[in-house]
């Protein structure tokens, strides 16, 4: 294995992991308000954005509070949201039903996240924040129980795990604080959260599994600002999940599918559901004429307010949707997210210069803000589907908005994680999804192929089996490997049942990082950690 001696270390004041919102909020926040603070941002995708795909609704709350000059600045929110839709959907018909106050969007934008992402990086820039895309962050550095920074990844290790021609090895960035903003599931946090066990005393978080497609559609159908979302169809009342239609930019439609990891049923496939909800007839016309230009998926972090853990720890802190900052209700998490990173800078300050162990105040600033109340009051939305099912949820979200307005005088807690919800194959029905069109549905190589996912072949598989037997014993025996189903990738295929002799193949170079089969394989078989920097999907920027 390569020697860690021979990395290179440099060291700042401030390292974040991820350019995201959140992690480019903070560092834009740190220099504002300490602008002597060396501060670091890196990334694992090959420029900033390059793994968030285009359309989404942007609630520039934090973004005024952040840059109150941003539109004079050339922030890239162009499109403001206008009309909105909330549908129920039965197989052929749609009910239109009342927009929930959490869901107006006025004053909203539809636009590219991937390319605020790159005019904040910037900002960023521009304050003398160091930005490095390309490298993952692969190893938390720790010492007397203090996390010190991070290491990023090797470069050039091949498929045996030994180095190269090309071996270049990580370099240590070293910090006296560390802010992790790596997203939903992010492998680190996912360490963090064992390490000092940061979930202790919370529910366990709950996720959604977003499936999305940008499309190029017809200048007739084009109505920018246009936001639909359903309910109902295709899914069955046990599930949750619903989909989501922007019109933005220039004749632009970001589509997709959220569904929540808690689905019980093993058969079911996420990227199959968004696909056949496109034939759905009032969803078919926004695609006549259209083309598709660009396919993702990503997890989500569903859990709210119960789920959130504790957000510091000696050395370092979480924000944005690594920690798991989304309204769900609401369907939006950038305002929320950028609002941690911002407070979690102005704690890390404080912590700095009074040679603090931690960012203590995180928490309590945290909570004095405008996202502590937004989350409290949407807290009981999500776990009453989980409980109750799609009528129950529904009957309870009306209650708890319209009648107590978010202050219901009770808290619903999150059950089990995700990843023991599945009934077993034998005991749930079969679901027969239609066959791709190739003109308004697709199969899952295809759309692979335009998230222009790329990765090493010759470097080690970054999707990991702790226990490659459970595969077949449990997976297959038991669920008929549902991975082969829940991932939008089609990373995961059982090769040989027809001979008796099943065994998984896993095609690590089609992944496009959504994080789902490390979330919801059953006994949690699977470890996604990072591959080489600048691997994955690659979305382009001005779509």
């Amino acid at each position: 294995m390569p020697d860690t001696a021979a990395r290179e270390r440099m060291e700042f004041d401030v390292v974040i992991v991820g350019a995201g919102p959140s992690g480019l909020a903070a560092a834009i926040r740190l220099r504002q308000i300490a602008s002597d603070l060396s501060v670091c941002v890196v990334e694992k995708g090959s420029e900033v954005g390059a793994h968030i795909l285009s359309g989404a609704v942007i609630e520039p709350r934090a973004l005024s509070e952040l840059l109150p000059d941003w539109r004079d600045r050339g922030a890239p929110l162009n499109t403001p949201a206008r009309d909105d839709a909330f549908l129920y959907l039965t197989r052929t018909r749609a009910v239109r039903l009342p927009t929930p106050p959490q869901m107006h969007n006025h004053g909203n934008y539809v636009d590219a996240l991937g390319d605020l992402c790159r005019w904040l990086a910037q900002q960023a820039e521009a304050l003398g924040v160091e930005i490095y895309p390309g490298f993952a962050a692969a190893e938390v550095l720790e010492e007397g129980g203090r996390v010190v920074g991070i290491a990023t990844g090797d470069m050039g290790i091949g498929a045996s795990g030994e180095p190269g021609p090309n071996f270049q090895p990580g370099m240590e960035l070293r910090a006296r604080c560390t802010i992790f903003a790596e997203g939903c599931r992010g492998h680190l946090t996912k360490r963090l959260m064992q390490r000092f066990n940061l979930g202790e005393g919370r529910d366990p978080q709950t996720y959604g599994i977003g499936v999305k497609e940008l499309w190029e559609v017809n200048k007739s159908v084009h109505k920018p600002g246009l936001i639909v979302h359903t309910t109902g169809w295709p899914f069955d009342a046990a599930t949750y999940g619903g989909s989501f239609l922007y019109h933005f930019g220039a004749n632009l439609m970001a589509y997709g599918v959220v569904i929540g990891l808690d689905y019980r049923n093993p058969w079911l496939s996420p990227f199959e559901e968004m696909q056949r909800l496109k034939t759905h007839p009032v969803m078919r016309k926004h695609f006549e004429g259209g083309r598709r230009i660009a396919y993702g998926a990503r997890a989500l972090a569903e859990g709210g307010f119960q789920s959130l853990p504790q957000l510091s720890f000696p050395g370092g802190c979480l924000v944005g949707d690594t920690a798991g900052f989304l309204n769900v209700p609401k369907i939006k998490g950038t305002h929320t997210a950028m609002k941690s990173g911002m407070v979690a800078a102005e704690a890390v300050v404080e912590m700095l210069a009074e040679g603090q162990n931690q960012p203590a105040s995180y928490l309590p600033r945290l909570q004095a803000s405008w996202v502590w109340d937004e989350l409290y009051r949407v807290r009981n939305v999500r776990p009453a589907f989980s409980k109750w099912g799609f009528w129950g949820g529904l009957a309870n979200a009306v209650l708890d908005t319209y009648v107590f307005r978010g202050k219901a005088p009770w808290t619903l807690h999150h059950g089990e994680p995700d990843n023991v919800a599945l009934r077993p194959a034998r005991s749930a029905p079969k679901i027969d999804y239609p066959k791709p069109d190739g003109v308004l549905t697709f199969d899952r190589p295809s759309s692979v192929f335009i998230s222009n996912a790329i990765h090493e072949e010759n470097q080690p598989a970054h999707l990991r089996l702790r226990d490659p037997a459970r595969a077949i014993a449990v997976n297959w025996e038991t669920y008929r490997s549902p991975e082969t189903r829940y991932c939008p990738a089609g990373v995961y295929e059982i090769v040989g049942a027809e001979e008796g002799a099943p065994r998984l193949q896993i095609s690590f170079t089609n992944c496009v990082h959504c994080k789902t089969c490390d979330i919801k394989d059953p006994t949690q078989n699977i470890d996604w950690v990072a591959p080489e920097g600048g691997g994955g999907p690659a979305y382009p920027g001005g779509m």
